[in-house]
């Protein structure tokens, strides 16, 4: 079955991994770039050998399915955009910036006839399969206590404005972990107390957060996901979730399989990193194009993502209130 595939807005980080994945893969066309900022357009398209396509319903005219990669803001209108046309669609994270927005997604995807992921790459790691595996064998027996960490470089940009972006870390770090660990456990956050604030940088939105949080069987969760990496470290920022059981410990960290090589002086000073980990980039693409293909929902479906939406709407509601607040669907 040929594929045709886009990239409906280049607005995002992830972007250029995305669509350097696209281009690289030879069982499908990369039919083009679609962006109301024609310059960041034109520059991701031609960056990756594809075409940039002024009128988004041009480019949806001609392709099966589009990676969203667009503000936050914008994710449910191109949603909509894309179901209405019949494409399918992986949609960035989060889902949406309000747990209203995200509903309205899934109403959308359940009554449509198109496919809808949501971008969860780390459920993609080798560590993470590996630890599910661990998890469902009992080998460290019941779980007493959960810790992870999603710490990385402030982004700036879009994801710093509270209208595009609809808050800062909380929003950007909170879904990758809290996910990961539902999808690991089974089981869902029922509860949030959070502690946010602006430290690092200056800044609109939070760039600090803690949460505690309690899973639906009453297990402890604490996070960290923070924008506190400094513009110089070696990586972008770190994954990680530990779990802690009755008859052991399992450590998960989805970004520590790398090499780092430290140049003294010259030109090339400083830490350079390669990394050998799973590329989850294109694990999530390789889902999401066989997803379209067999015509089944991709690794992470709207029900899944509006979840994590809802965590965080909640963290947010606690911080201003400062008490736990129940985590609502």
């Amino acid at each position: 079955m040929s594929l045709d595939v886009g990239v409906l807005s280049a607005a995002h980080v992830h972007t250029d991994g995305y669509a350097a994945e696209l281009s690289r893969r030879t069982d499908l066309s990369f039919v083009g770039v679609t962006d109301g900022d024609e310059r960041r357009g034109t520059t991701c398209a031609d960056r990756h050998g594809t075409e940039y396509v002024a009128d988004p319903d041009e480019l949806l005219g001609r392709i099966d399915a589009g990676v969203i990669c667009a503000p936050n803001a914008d994710h449910r209108a191109w949603i909509e955009r894309a179901a209405a046309a019949g494409v399918h669609v992986l949609c960035e994270k989060p889902l949406a910036p309000t747990l209203e927005e995200a509903r309205a997604i899934v109403e959308l995807w359940r009554e449509s006839e198109v496919n809808v992921g949501v971008a969860m790459p780390l459920r993609f790691s080798e560590a993470a399969t590996r630890a599910k595996r661990a998890l469902e064998d009992g080998e460290i027996g019941r779980i007493g206590a959960i810790s992870g960490t999603n710490r990385g470089k402030m982004p700036g940009g879009w994801f710093v404005d509270p209208e595009e972006a609809g808050g800062g870390a909380v929003m950007d770090h909170t879904v990758h972990i809290v996910d990961l660990v539902e999808h690991l456990t089974g089981r869902t956050v029922s509860e949030v107390y959070a502690e946010i604030d602006t430290r690092f940088h200056e800044i609109p939105v939070e760039d600090v957060n803690v949460l505690s949080m309690s899973l639906s069987d009453g297990t402890p969760f604490l996070l960290d996901g923070s924008w506190s990496k400094p513009e110089s470290w070696h990586t972008w920022g770190d994954a990680t979730v530990e779990f802690v059981g009755s008859e052991g410990a399992l450590a998960v960290d989805t970004t520590d399989q790398s090499v780092a090589h430290t140049v003294a002086s010259g030109p090339e000073a400083g830490v350079h990193t390669v990394s050998h980990a799973t590329d989850t980039s294109a694990a999530l693409i390789a889902d999401f194009v066989a997803s379209v293909r067999e015509d089944r929902d991709p690794m992470t479906t709207p029900e899944e993502g509006v979840r994590a939406v809802a965590v965080v709407e909640a963290a947010y509601e606690s911080a201003e209130r400062g008490e736990p607040v129940a985590v609502e669907l």
